[in-house]
């Protein structure tokens, strides 16, 4: 019985996209260390603080992710240039 491990195979975007996660999170931190927000309302039906936000956008930039892959055939990239658009509306508007 031989073992094999599968291997994610990593492209540029998804590693830019991941990147940028960690990068972001580790400033969201640094910045609600040094100024605390408080809760507010935007087009989101509940009250969240940007770390909320941040974490809705996420999770949906994941769905639209699996939309894409299992949907269409376009290029990542382009797929990475909405999800990041994606991530600004909901932290600015959301």
């Amino acid at each position: 019985m031989k073992l094999t491990l599968a291997w994610m195979v990593w492209t540029v975007p998804t590693a830019i996209f991941c990147i940028t996660i960690i990068l972001t999170v580790i400033a969201m931190t640094i910045w609600q260390t040094v100024s605390p927000s408080m809760e507010r309302r935007g087009f989101l039906p509940i009250p969240t603080t940007p770390g909320d936000r941040f974490f809705i956008g996420v999770l949906t930039s994941v769905y639209i992710f699996f939309a894409w892959i299992g949907l269409t055939q376009f290029a990542l990239w382009i797929l990475l240039l909405i999800v990041v658009c994606w991530i600004v509306v909901v932290m600015i508007w959301g």
